[in-house]
């Protein structure tokens, strides 16, 4: 795929409005400049992504660019992604392979998507203040797991509150900013504990506004040492010493992570991942994540609906 259209910054040199709209085909060249100079920018900071064999002829930007356009239009399967191009778009990608190189080739960029979502968030992250929620990812029905299941042993059963049942699979640690743009992510197994998720998440010199799961003092004590402020609210049975007004406002922007989780669990199909091995897994994990912001950076807020005309 070729491009002339100048630098990044002629369409994401700054967050645009939320009335921004433009054509399909503007949008995969606005994700293909983008991810190209990224790739550029980083090439000599990354580790080699092949060390036999040859390279791909589809070039890792115009794999990213598929991924990531797929993902936004809803495709959350390679199968998906790639019929999509091959019938509607092959004349941009003239060098798309067969699906099998396609798919390895989307799983080899795993990492580097993980960096690319970064890049964007440190980019146009505005505030200190962020907000941390967890998330079911099931992979199985727990009626339907056994030895040989390939995840077996990384997966792990847990159970979601909001849907009261028990589920297979991993859990989602978010950390967000109160715009929604999504500053970091951690995987972890479903029964993992998401203290120990956000401090692995956490930034210091920020404020972080979590759930009732977060209380306690050991928690606070240590995101203390890291220069992190916790804010949560208390349990029927304990004692509020923070005004009404505050408490109400924490719980009203905490809302926003309820919007992001439910974007990436309905548009992007966050729950319904099917992959053989947690490396795929995890690699159209971050591929969403890739999509969200970027379409969070296009709009400079989460709604997505008014990008594409």
């Amino acid at each position: 795929m070729t491009c002339k259209m100048g630098a990044t910054t002629l369409l994401l040199g700054k967050n645009l409005s939320s009335s921004v709209t433009m054509s399909i085909d503007r949008f995969i060249i606005a994700v293909y400049i983008c991810a190209d100079d990224f790739l550029k920018l980083r090439q000599n900071s990354f580790p080699p992504l092949r060390k036999r064999g040859f390279q791909p002829k589809l070039s890792d930007a115009e794999a990213m660019t598929m991924e990531i356009v797929g993902e936004f239009l809803g495709f959350g399967s390679d199968k998906a992604i790639y019929e999509y191009f091959k019938n509607h778009w092959l004349a941009w990608f003239p060098r798309l392979g067969c699906r099998t190189t396609f798919t390895r080739q989307c799983a080899n960029l795993s990492f580097i998507k993980e960096e690319f979502y970064k890049y964007l968030s440190n980019k146009y992250i505005k505030n200190d203040l962020l907000l941390f929620d967890g998330f079911p990812i099931p992979t199985c029905n727990p009626k339907r797991v056994r030895s040989k299941n390939p995840l077996y042993g990384e997966a792990s059963f847990g159970y979601c509150a909001a849907k009261d049942k028990k589920y297979f699979g991993f859990k989602g640690n978010l950390l967000i900013n109160q715009d929604g743009l999504i500053v970091n992510f951690e995987m972890t197994p479903a029964n993992g504990d998401e203290q120990e998720a956000l401090l692995d998440l956490a930034i210091p010199g920020t404020t972080v506004i979590a759930d009732k799961g977060l209380l306690g003092n050991p928690l606070k004590e240590k995101l203390k040492e890291m220069n992190v402020e916790i804010q949560t609210p208390l349990r029927k049975n304990m004692k509020e010493t923070r005004s009404k007004h505050f408490v109400y406002k924490i719980m009203n922007i905490r809302r926003k992570i309820e919007t992001v989780i439910g974007q990436l669990t309905e548009r992007f199909n966050i729950q319904r991942i099917r992959a053989k091995d947690t490396w795929h897994l995890l690699s159209k994990v971050r591929r969403k994540l890739c999509a969200h912001v970027f379409a969070f950076t296009l709009a400079g807020n989460t709604k997505f609906e008014k990008i594409i005309s």
